[in-house]
């Protein structure tokens, strides 16, 4: 592969979550290859800052609470330090939208896709994304948009529940987060519980609750070039996630989805957008649709699961096509699964308490690449394993007490 070694890497995260295998795959990918890699990381001691292909990390602690400008500056001292220019790699929504709503004064010192100045906040906007879906004819789940707190009483008289409620704009989930996460609520008095904590503005959308025995998790990850041609396009089958049907992939497969590829290919060359893309979708059998739930215009946690023939994933497009050299085509690898070994083992847990099954996932995989172990790169994993006891052992005691004051608030 003709990659360019005289152009560096750098992670960029906004946000504290050290405990993220979508960055370490980045840096594997890319520094094996030869590329010097560098990391924005919380402190010297997550799995991304111990790993061998690591050329150096920035420990900048931040909390999506700050300035812009200060953000801004902050990265431009680190492109400074790097002494290069270096192709920019977000891990996260804030960090995509600040570096395409700062693109004049980041230019200089780093590589990025262009692409419109307003169109990444829009999309990661879940407000945003579902006007441009009405407005191209993607089909996405019944969505409301509550301005406040009366409009959720009205609203929790007529609904069909259960329903799903996610913080509204990039940003303000980190500022004033209404919910952790995807959050299914079961109830109208559920609903009114919650939504006396959003506040007079509520910073959610409530949304149509697709049944997983009627339905079917898929995912596209592709990069798109300036003209928004796909250059390297994937899709696969999501099979668990944590928390259950709501949280970040735990077990997928590579599975071929002409259509899928091509509805995802129509919708950014209508929209313009250029980069890396992690788009969600979920099969509805009731109406044999596929319904676009989430836009991340940034590289996926789990895009190490998509490879093609020629060895390119989507990082490695991006940074072949920023350096000026030809991205090489080839098939996906059919069949490839991805597991991330510290939350697929309760996903399991939970997913086999429930039936739930993925009728397209292959029944034997061809090959399996691990989020966090690697033959050649062993100290992530470990370093992964010393950090996620207490706050994994705390996120299942909160997960457990939500639940037990969700069935006490539905009865």
């Amino acid at each position: 592969m003709a990659v360019d070694r005289s152009v560096p890497g750098l992670i960029v995260k906004i946000g504290d979550y050290p405990l993220h295998h979508g960055g370490v795959g980045a840096i594997r990918s890319l520094g094996r290859l030869g590329v010097p890699m560098y990391a924005v990381t919380e402190d010297r001691w997550t799995p991304a800052a111990v790993s061998r292909y690591l050329r150096s990390g920035f420990v900048w602690p931040t909390t999506g609470t700050e300035r812009p400008e200060e953000l801004v500056a902050g990265l431009l001292r680190i492109g400074r330090r790097i002494g290069r220019p270096a192709v920019l790699i977000p891990t996260d929504e804030e960090a995509a939208v600040l570096i395409a709503e700062h693109a004049a004064e980041l230019a200089g010192s780093f590589l990025f896709p262009p692409v419109e100045r307003g169109l990444p906040r829009r999309l990661a906007s879940k407000q945003g994304l579902h006007e441009l879906c009405v407005e191209h004819g993607v089909p996405s789940p019944a969505t409301l948009f509550p301005a406040s707190y009366e409009e959720i009483e009205k609203y929790a008289s007529v609904a069909a529940f259960p329903l799903v409620a996610k913080n509204r704009e990039a940003f303000e989930r980190r500022r004033h987060p209404a919910v952790q996460g995807t959050t299914r609520i079961g109830g109208p008095r559920e609903l009114l519980e919650l939504a006396r904590g959003w506040g007079p503005s509520p910073g959610v959308i409530l949304q149509e609750y697709l049944p997983r025995e009627e339905a079917e998790d898929w995912i596209v990850h592709a990069y798109f070039d300036a003209e928004s041609t796909p250059l390297a396009m994937f899709t696969g089958v999501k099979v668990r996630s944590w928390p259950p049907h709501a949280g970040m992939t735990a077990n997928a497969y590579i599975v071929d989805n002409p259509e899928l590829a091509a509805m995802a290919a129509q919708f950014i060359k209508q929209i313009g957008f250029s980069g890396i893309i992690d788009l969600d979708w979920r099969f509805d059998r009731r109406d044999g649709r596929y319904k676009l739930l989430d836009f991340n215009p940034r590289m996926g946690a789990q895009f190490r699961m998509f490879e093609n023939e020629a060895g390119i994933d989507v990082v490695r497009a991006q940074h072949l096509d920023l350096t000026g050299r030809s991205v090489p085509e080839g098939e996906q690898l059919a069949g490839r699964r991805f597991v991330v070994e510290n939350i697929d083992l309760p996903a399991f847990a939970a997913y086999r308490r429930s039936g739930y099954t993925t009728p397209h996932a292959p029944a034997r995989a061809n090959g399996t690449e691990l989020a966090w172990a690697a033959r050649d790169d062993m100290k992530p994993f470990f370093t992964m394993l010393a950090r996620f006891v207490r706050p994994g052992v705390r996120h299942l005691w909160q997960l457990w007490r939500s639940r037990r004051r969700s069935a006490a608030v539905s009865e």
